[in-house]
């Protein structure tokens, strides 16, 4: 194992800690102010969002196409991967924080144009990485994973703890999923993300400080995501016997 190798396995091992934490009081807060922010925007504006992210995570599912400029890096040192993943991270946080803050200066109808443009930002940055780290997202379970990241990454914490479950164990868990598409059930995908999102994000549709709250937002949701996928890929190039796990 290269210093490289051995210093991202130290970052894997703190980040699965993180991961199995149980909700704290500042989670349960979150969930309060969560719900305030919810109070203030109108209920057929909760519709359209619910409708728009379920139709894009279903394209994903169900499309026979995907969108990726990277080709699947087959022998490719540890070190060059990530260094190459991190580039990606910083041109899709840059694109989308620029997004984020034109979006949110535009006033309440642009600020719900931002919720389509950066899904569907964050689901091309998790096909390019997935690309990176030497996995074919035309297998339509390495989308399923994709998803998965997807819901880790912007998920409670309680749902957390059962999705990395899931996901550190993937080798098995995935001989069980279905052959076929159709047969996934993919609504908790949605769900879990829109309830998640919402405290990051809804602030973007208030008046005055939309702009600041839309760039801020997407350049953190953009980092997370990228650093969920890095070592979430960590978990399935690093032997098992060598992850220590909480």
């Amino acid at each position: 194992m290269t210093s490289y190798e051995q210093q991202a396995h130290i970052e894997l091992q703190f980040w699965q800690h993180r991961m199995q934490k149980k909700p704290s009081f500042t989670d349960k807060v979150s969930k309060t102010v969560q719900t305030k922010i919810n109070d203030l925007i109108p209920d057929k504006v909760h519709a359209a969002i619910t409708t728009t992210i379920e139709k894009m995570i279903k394209a994903v599912l169900f499309g026979a196409k995907y969108t990726t400029s990277t080709s699947p890096e087959l022998d490719t040192p540890l070190q060059l991967r990530e260094s190459l993943v991190r580039q990606k991270i910083e041109t899709y946080r840059n694109t989308a924080t620029v997004e984020g803050a034109v979006t949110g200066a535009g006033g309440f109808l642009m600020g719900m144009a931002d919720f389509p443009i950066l899904i569907g930002i964050k689901l091309k940055l998790l096909f390019e990485i997935a690309a990176l780290y030497g996995y074919d997202v035309k297998d339509y379970k390495e989308r399923l994973y994709i998803l998965y990241i997807f819901q880790l990454a912007f998920s409670s914490q309680q749902r957390r703890n059962e999705v990395y479950e899931l996901m550190a164990g993937w080798q098995g868990y995935s001989g069980s999923l279905p052959g076929d598409a159709d047969e996934f059930d993919w609504r908790i995908f949605q769900q879990e993300y829109r309830d998640y999102i919402d405290l990051a994000k809804l602030a973007q549709l208030l008046p005055v400080i939309g702009a600041a709250v839309g760039a801020i937002a997407n350049y953190k949701l953009i980092a997370q995501l990228g650093e969920t996928a890095m070592n979430c890929y960590r978990m399935r190039k690093i032997s098992p016997l060598e992850i220590i796990k909480e």
